[in-house]
């Protein structure tokens, strides 16, 4: 499956970007929406996790959407600052971090870090060089054209500290779109299943993915390209827990073997993690 046709130089539209995407669409929506961002989602939880956030870290979030991690980032006592393009997440994380971290992290006691939110591009990120312990960039990568996204690199490790490290999820993995997808997609329309398939796999629960995805990423490609922006780095792929006991014991077996199993896995897994660090 072919990226979109992409003038160099252009964005996806920040307009495209609107309360209804942050709330309906993009990652964790349903969790932010019962816990007003206290609680993150399993993969966002599982991203964050890498990053290991200290007290006293400065911490920076690439395309901060509703603002949820840097509100995990201050309790956890760093400094978290969070930087969109799109006006609408930037509105969005001054509500969720404004008057909301004062508190503690309820475990430790630490004090709650600063944070703070601006609205910039992140080929042109306003920090100084070698300032953060920890920069983060949660599904992301997938609406930055390739050009736009090795800019993007080359500031984040002017901006990332010697021995600072650099988080990375994104979603899906491009070889299951390309590779698996209509293969399972054939497979559910001999089981009458079809709608449920569209033949775009961007389209598949979340329609708007047509629009606003341009630049997803397979282990392999997300190496090379952190490579090539200076970075070390380990990429793996990991997906949501399979059902079992839902379709049968030929399907669930079959399921798990696509999910568990390499050379399958690497084309069935859905999403790419990557710890990066300067080389």
């Amino acid at each position: 499956m072919p990226d979109q046709p992409h003038t160099p130089g252009a964005s996806v539209p920040a307009s495209l970007y609107t309360h209804e995407y942050f709330l309906t669409a993009c990652e964790g929506y349903e969790e932010f929406i019962a816990t007003d961002g206290d609680r993150l989602s399993r993969r966002l939880d599982a991203a964050f996790a890498l990053a290991a956030v200290q007290p006293g870290m400065a911490v920076l979030d690439v395309g901060c959407g509703r603002g949820e991690i840097l509100r995990h980032c201050a309790r956890l006592g760093a400094d978290a600052y969070g930087i969109d393009y799109a006006p609408v997440a930037v509105e969005l994380s001054r509500d969720v971090i404004t008057g909301t971290i004062a508190q503690p992290d309820t475990q430790t006691s630490v004090k709650a870090g600063r944070t703070g939110v601006s609205q910039a591009d992140a080929k042109r990120l306003p920090f100084p060089t070698a300032y953060f312990d920890r920069v983060l960039m949660f599904d992301v990568v997938e609406h930055l054209y390739p050009d736009e996204l090795h800019t993007a690199l080359l500031e984040i490790r002017r901006v990332l500290k010697p021995d600072g490290r650099f988080i990375v999820h994104t979603a899906p993995n491009v070889w299951y779109d390309r590779y698996a997808y209509p293969l399972v997609r054939r497979f559910r329309m001999t089981l009458g299943q079809g709608a449920n398939y569209p033949a775009n796999p961007r389209a598949f629960l979340v329609d708007v993915n047509q629009d606003v995805h341009v630049n997803e990423q397979s282990m392999v490609s997300m190496r090379r390209t952190l490579a090539r922006a200076g970075f070390s780095s380990k990429v793996w792929l990991d997906s949501p827990p399979q059902p079992r006991n839902k379709e049968g014991v030929f399907l669930d077996n079959l399921r798990h073997a696509m999910f568990a199993l390499p050379p399958f896995r690497w084309f069935f897994e859905r999403e790419v993690f990557a710890v990066a660090a300067k080389r």
